[in-house]
């Protein structure tokens, strides 16, 4: 199997690849709209502001390249940042159009829990994963195997909110809060977690992308 991922300046590039090739993949990095184009499969990785991400993937002119190879249904996968700019935009730093994938803004996090206590911003640290809705099914997609209350490792500030309910895959909890951990259109996914950094758990997500 080949995978794809998108180098344009922001991302733990080395990790995500090392799991992967953990999985049986080969992998290669590109910043090249032919590359991305032709590719097999595609991950988009990324660490930082929302902007910033906009801005290195204008810069390497694969804004478009992106959103082709997404139309033609072959496996997509946004990690952490790269989930957020499969969103339509941000706040972040002011407003900021993103890929438009899946349809809904990024806003921040709450800072407070649901009591009305102040916690920490950026959330960071282990969480369950959860159904998004009661009796979701997750067989078929890249959560299949996996029940309820399964920790994966999050680091951000800032959150998905798709505006369509089937967009909702997966969500967590920050002190009440409900938070969007997977989105979903056809065969593009995205994670808000880290699952090159979520031990066994992340793993089997990863596999069970391999195998879209």
């Amino acid at each position: 199997m080949k995978v794809t991922i998108i180098d344009y300046g922001l991302g733990n590039l080395l990790s995500i690849q090392r799991a992967f090739e953990y999985c049986g993949a080969e992998v290669n990095i590109t910043q090249n709209s032919c590359d991305i184009l032709t590719a097999d499969r595609l991950v988009l990785p990324g660490v930082g502001a929302y902007q910033d991400g906009m801005i290195g993937l204008k810069q390497h002119n694969l804004i478009q390249a992106i959103q082709q190879f997404v139309s033609t249904g072959k496996p997509f996968l946004g990690i952490c940042l790269g989930m957020q700019l499969m969103m339509d935009s941000s706040e972040e730093f002011g407003y900021c159009d993103g890929l438009g994938l899946i349809k809904g803004p990024v806003k921040a996090i709450p800072d407070t829990g649901v009591d009305g206590q102040p916690h920490k911003i950026p959330h960071i640290g282990w969480k369950a994963l959860q159904h998004a809705e009661k009796d979701q099914a997750w067989e078929n997609t890249i959560l299949s195997g996996l029940r309820e209350n399964e920790f994966v490792y999050f680091v951000h500030s800032y959150v998905s909110i798709p505006i369509r309910d089937e967009n909702r895959l997966a969500d967590c909890f920050y002190n009440g809060q409900r938070l969007c951990a997977v989105i979903r259109e056809g065969n593009a996914y995205g994670c808000q977690y880290h699952p090159e950094k979520s031990g066994p758990v992340g793993i089997s997500i990863l596999k069970n992308w391999l195998q879209i």
